[in-house]
């Protein structure tokens, strides 16, 4: 797929910093409305809901769609849901994928995002150039809602390690732990992660801004509960964890940044939880990697 024509639907704190690198790369754009010219159409918004009232409306993505056409759901989504609109996209004969993306809007508006792909080998082929654009490392998953229940599973993993870093860096706190050096201790030990390294320098910052905000964290793990309830996986840890975040949002508000959760912490201790020369909000100085696709490792052990 060679300089197509893409129509981009969601300019949020993800959706716009994914359309300014197709149109850093030179890429026909058209945002806002579905255009009948576009060859792909990317959809990236808040939650299943909003994707199926932009799907189906009379005027929505479905009526512009033809044979020949795709479209990428881009959202952090239901996977049932995610399949129930493809089978719907299928039947205009125009094909589908679930392309959720992971790893922070700092990544996102590099373009060394990861980003997962379900659908047809056929289909990912066509779009690999690209979401090697939008995206760095690329894994095709498998059928269409696998993206999407990959996606799920790493957005909870994410909150569970959050949740963990608010009570270890409190912990610290009172303990009269240095947090700069308790910051480093994390980052260069076992008890490191993706999420340390970023989302504990927002919190010892003090902005806590992360662009991802309490509402989103109880989707996410609430999708990850109803798949676990699907197939009758009795979790433990995941009620706990959506229990926190709901007093969060409950107390300072669903539209409250998710790192701010240290906040209940902090104020049953009296105390607040800051370092010294962390960044208010994350940045990637890496320069763009071209996109390429990550294989599974398969067969035995070396």
């Amino acid at each position: 797929m060679s300089n197509p024509r893409i129509g981009f639907i969601g300019l949020g704190n993800v959706g716009s910093q994914l359309a300014g690198n197709l149109l850093r790369h030179g890429i026909d754009l058209t945002v806002r409305d579905v255009d009948p010219g576009v060859e792909l159409v990317i959809t990236c918004l808040p939650s299943p809901a909003v994707s199926a009232e932009v799907m189906e409306q009379p005027d929505g993505v479905l009526a512009g769609l033809a044979r020949g056409k795709i479209w990428l759901e881009m959202s952090t989504t239901d996977p049932a849901e995610a399949r129930r609109l493809a089978a719907r996209v299928e039947e205009r004969g125009a094909s589908a994928m679930d392309c959720p993306v992971s790893g922070g809007c700092h990544r996102a508006a590099t373009g060394n995002i990861s980003i997962f792909a379900g659908g047809s080998r056929e289909v990912f082929e066509r779009v690999l150039p690209v979401l090697a654009i939008l995206g760095q490392r690329i894994l095709h998953t498998g059928p269409v809602g696998s993206a999407s229940m990959l996606k799920v599973l790493t957005n909870y993993l994410c909150t569970v390690h959050l949740a963990a870093l608010a009570e270890a860096l409190t912990v610290a706190k009172v303990s009269g732990l240095d947090l700069n050096t308790t910051y480093e201790g994390i980052r260069i030990s076992s008890g490191n992660s993706f999420v340390h390294e970023t989302e504990s320098q927002v919190i010892l910052n003090g902005s806590r801004d992360i662009n991802f905000t309490m509402d989103l964290v109880i989707k996410d793990v609430g999708l990850f509960d109803e798949l676990a309830r699907a197939h009758g996986v009795p979790l433990e840890l995941s009620p706990l964890v959506l229990g926190v975040f709901r007093d969060g949002a409950r107390r300072y508000g669903e539209r409250e940044l998710s790192p701010n959760i240290i906040r209940r912490l902090e104020e049953a201790c009296g105390v607040r939880v800051l370092g010294e020369g962390f960044p208010p909000q994350m940045v990637d100085t890496e320069p763009k990697v071209p996109g390429y696709e990550v294989v599974p490792r398969r067969g035995p052990a070396p």
